[in-house]
């Protein structure tokens, strides 16, 4: 859903007429005085109620019914006792917690008190939390309940006269709007099931984001991928009866329109059942999940548009199922790919990489300024880093561009961790049959597949995100697409656009 987000500076909260007013804070004395001096005795009563705790992730509500107020409640969500000691972590638990106790009491509208450090990082992370909390995949429900919907519609920010002025603010407010606008596309396709989200369904939606955001899109189909030589994607779904196609969605708005772009090719695998080589069936519903760096792709392009970013963007997305059909390759075939390099596939679960390289090569017509692939890669990457970080792999001549996706998911705490693309991992693709394999050995296994794509990426500047650990929150029942690393990219991207302006 889409939440409305406005400033309130210089003004009495108990002027506004709102549903909840949120404060974060650690001396709530200090912070009620300073916001209303008639709420100080709120404060004290707050304090001496038992339940009260200063812990960070809890939260405490006060009903002003019979208050002089136009502020129905107040919603206290403490940030710890000391505050030399808060962190952007703690920030983010107290965000979380306040957006999810709304929820909870199926508050319509609120005001959040923002403390007047660290305000930017404070109106970045209310917006993504709020786009987080309150989203609801309903796409495939036939009866929709309460439990599945949320009444929140609108948020007020307050800034004191000790905070930054409004304006200041205004570009980050409408960034993170656009932002958590791509995150909500992105999960919308993430979660949608198999059956629905094929890749004839996301070359459908990427036209129908191309023609809502004034960008081109065109589809290109498996014949024609297979006469451009992309022998390695063609492989990949040759056991599907779903048609594979390549994706492109192109935005320019850049003052010069012959300004190369910078081009995102996200992994497009729509059911990834492992081919012949077979994966486990515990948990295979989640392999619906394999095309959310396509996902990503079209999340990013979305929230570009919306903010008219001056710069030219390219999305590439090769989509294809990987099924264990009659025509399914084998494990030591050997296919061409379209850079002519020939590749023995002793693994057809490592199928991502191969429609990676293909769609790695065509790119090159673009003479990208930069290139950044997506991809659900390994399971190696969730065993590295967990569910906390994407891996970012660069060759060390791009180490900058690293060093800039890592600081934009800094800021909105949709991270990336730097990992190694040494030559002695190339060792372990060595074929005695082809120019070399799509899989090493069991170690390290992150690091060899993104080995396997720097082979096709020579010719331009690149950049690799295994978003395997990153992409999903799994579990039975449970697992639903997090949007992730839309806000990473995202942000990347308006740094670059505030680079070349």
């Amino acid at each position: 859903m889409a939440l409305d987000f406005k400033y309130v500076a210089d003004k009495d909260i108990s002027a506004l007429e709102t549903s909840c007013a949120v404060f974060f804070s650690s001396s709530l004395e200090e912070e009620f005085t300073h916001i209303n001096a008639k709420w100080a005795h709120v404060a004290h009563s707050a304090q001496r109620e038992s339940r009260f705790s200063r812990k960070v992730g809890s939260s405490f509500l006060i009903n002003l019914w019979g208050e002089d107020t136009k502020v129905k409640n107040v919603l206290i969500v403490p940030l710890g006792e000391n505050k030399e000691e808060q962190t952007h972590h703690d920030y983010h638990k107290a965000i979380t917690e306040a957006w999810k106790k709304l929820a909870e009491l199926r508050i319509e509208d609120a005001v959040f008190i923002l403390p007047s450090d660290d305000c930017v990082w404070m109106v970045r992370q209310i917006v993504l939390v709020g786009e987080h909390v309150l989203y609801n995949y309903n796409d495939m429900r036939s009866k929709i309940s309460d439990d599945h919907t949320s009444t929140f519609s609108k948020a007020w920010l307050f800034v004191s006269k000790q905070g930054p002025k409004t304006d200041s603010l205004d570009g980050v407010l409408k960034e993170s709007m656009s932002i958590a606008a791509g995150i909500s596309l992105t999960k919308d396709l993430g979660n949608a099931p198999a059956n629905i989200c094929t890749p004839y369904y996301l070359s459908l939606r990427a036209k129908a984001l191309s023609s809502e955001m004034g960008m081109t899109a065109n589809t290109i189909s498996l014949e024609q991928a297979k006469e451009m030589g992309m022998g390695a994607f063609a492989a990949v779904s040759q056991g599907s009866k779903e048609p594979a196609c390549l994706i492109e969605i192109s935005y320019k708005n850049s003052p010069n329109k012959n300004d190369s772009p910078y081009v995102l090719v996200g992994k497009g695998v729509t059911f990834d059942s492992g081919g012949i080589s077979i994966k486990p069936s515990a948990c295979m519903d989640e392999m619906k999940f394999d095309m959310c760096g396509a996902a990503a792709v079209l999340g990013v392009m979305k929230a570009v548009a919306l903010l008219k970013l001056p710069i030219n963007v390219v999305g590439i997305i090769p989509a294809t199922e990987n099924m264990p059909g009659g025509c399914a390759t084998r494990p030591g075939d050997i296919v061409k790919t379209m850079s002519g390099q020939t590749v023995e596939i002793l693994n057809t679960d490592a199928e991502g990489r191969l429609i990676l390289c293909d769609a790695l090569t065509y790119v090159e017509r673009f003479s990208p300024k930069v290139v950044v692939d997506i991809a659900t890669l390994t399971g190696a990457c969730v065993v590295a880093l967990g569910n906390e970080a994407a891996a970012i792999y660069t060759r060390p001549e791009d180490y900058s561009i690293r060093n800039d996706i890592v600081s934009a998911g800094e800021k909105t705490l949709d991270r990336a961790w730097p990992m190694p693309l040494w030559e002695e991992y190339q060792e372990q693709l060595k074929s005695k049959f082809a120019d070399f394999a799509n899989i090493g050995t069991r170690w390290g296994g992150s690091v060899t597949a993104a080995c396997f794509l720097s082979r096709f990426t020579r010719n331009y500047k690149w950049a690799h995100l295994d978003i395997a650990g990153v992409a999903w929150v799994s579990g039975q029942g449970t697992a639903e697409a997090t949007g992730r690393p839309v806000a990473m990219l995202s942000q990347w991207l308006i740094s670059q656009s505030n680079v070349v302006s």
